[in-house]
């Protein structure tokens, strides 16, 4: 069976067993021993193995494997395949599960030998088709949910979990975003968003006040009038009107800080609203400056309130750092964030926004009392068109911070 064919075989399948028709495809064409897919948890932090679908069980917790200082790390943050002779004679092969820089999983398979090119060829070609069948399928079975899982949600996390859109990178020619959030342990109403259109970019970070269950219904009433809006064709502007006229009317008094930005993919222009948000950090030429806006109310303080759009000046080379107020509170003011985001710099900005995050999480030594998230966009400019975006990484030479 060729690639083709184990692909169409693997979308007859059911939404397990399509992997396991992609690991006896190699079996078959390879001679490959054991074939593996490991999932990379919400946090980048660990990944599960999903091996065949009758030992996939949803009702127990899943094995992890710590990705810091191990091969499946290194491919995860290279996005490069490795080849590794094992002590009984075979060949381990790592290929990274990647789609547009959403570091998804790896794809592991034992060989009797060394791989020619053609071989490396299809490994990285099925590694690459697994990602589409994974995202084709995620939909449709809780398996992959429960694989990035690293701890039981609470109804809250649920919530939380279902707001952020699915993939939690983005690669295109003009721009590279990812996000990250760390709950607290009584989760802080956080979230993040992006979305790309023909001709535009548009990124939120939101803060719903409170903890837990409230919390998380103050954030969907917000993410939602945002979502709505934004598929409607609404300017920012309207958007943010959208988001407060949501929480006002259904908030029980609560509200939400947000930050929303939208940027032209053909002239490389940038606007923000500012709803009583923590101001983005921009790291130009090797220094980060804060971007001090005007600010306007939080979403749900008066039915009332006026948003303006402001001019963000965005050049090829930059990199925008927007983030919540737990990044900043309690212990998290002991960690120099403007030196991290300089030293992060030559990261892939999935990776720096999870070395940002779990620098804070270090600081509260685990236990958070407000949500930590950052998104992290790099901008390239708008005449980027040799730029490849398939697996997104291009700076990924560099280690995380010690």
């Amino acid at each position: 069976m060729d690639l083709a064919g184990a692909l169409s075989a693997a979308e007859a399948a059911s939404p397990v067993e399509s992997l396991d028709v992609v690991a006896r495809m190699l079996r078959d064409r390879l001679h490959a021993g054991t074939v593996s897919f490991l999932i990379v948890d919400f946090n980048g932090s660990s990944v599960v193995r999903l091996g065949a679908a009758d030992d996939v069980r949803s009702d127990e917790p899943p094995e992890r494997i710590a990705l810091p200082g191990t091969l499946y790390g290194d491919v995860v943050r290279t996005q490069r395949p490795a080849v590794q002779r094992e002590s009984a004679g075979l060949v381990r092969v790592v290929a990274p599960v990647t789609n547009r820089g959403d570091a998804i999983g790896l794809l592991e398979l034992f060989l009797p030998d060394l791989p020619d090119e053609d071989a490396r060829r299809q490994i990285s070609a099925t590694a690459h088709a697994l990602a589409y069948i994974v995202i084709a399928n995620r939909s449709f079975t809780d398996v992959y949910q429960w694989g990035r899982r690293t701890r039981p949600l609470n109804l809250a996390a649920e919530i939380q979990h279902r707001l952020l859109p699915t993939s939690l990178a983005c690669e295109a020619a003009q721009f590279t975003v990812a996000g990250a959030l760390e709950p607290a342990t009584h989760v802080g109403g956080d979230t993040f968003d992006y979305v790309v259109d023909r001709d535009t970019m548009q990124l939120s970070v939101t803060d719903a006040m409170g903890h837990d269950v409230e919390a998380a219904l103050l954030a969907t009433l917000a993410v939602g009038a945002l979502r709505r809006a934004r598929r409607g064709g609404a300017d920012l502007d309207a958007q943010a009107h959208e988001a407060n006229q949501a929480v006002v009317g259904h908030g029980r008094q609560g509200f939400v800080t947000g930050q929303l930005l939208r940027a032209s993919l053909l002239e490389g222009t940038a606007g923000f609203v500012n709803a009583g948000h923590p101001w983005p950090l921009r790291l130009r030429g090797g220094r980060v400056e804060e971007i001090v806006p005007e600010v306007d109310l939080p979403f749900g303080v008066h039915r009332r309130a006026a948003y303006r759009v402001q001019r963000l000046d965005l050049r090829p080379g930059d990199r925008l750092v927007m983030l919540t107020d737990g990044m900043l509170e309690r212990r998290a003011v002991e960690v120099d964030l403007p030196s991290l985001i300089v030293r992060t710099s030559a990261l892939h900005p999935r990776e720096a926004s999870r070395a940002l995050v779990a620098e804070v999480l270090r600081a509260h030594r685990g236990r958070l009392q407000d949500d930590a998230t950052v998104m992290c966009l790099d901008w390239h400019g708008t005449h980027q068109d040799k730029r490849s975006a398939d697996a997104g990484a291009d700076l990924t030479e560099a280690s995380a911070p010690e």
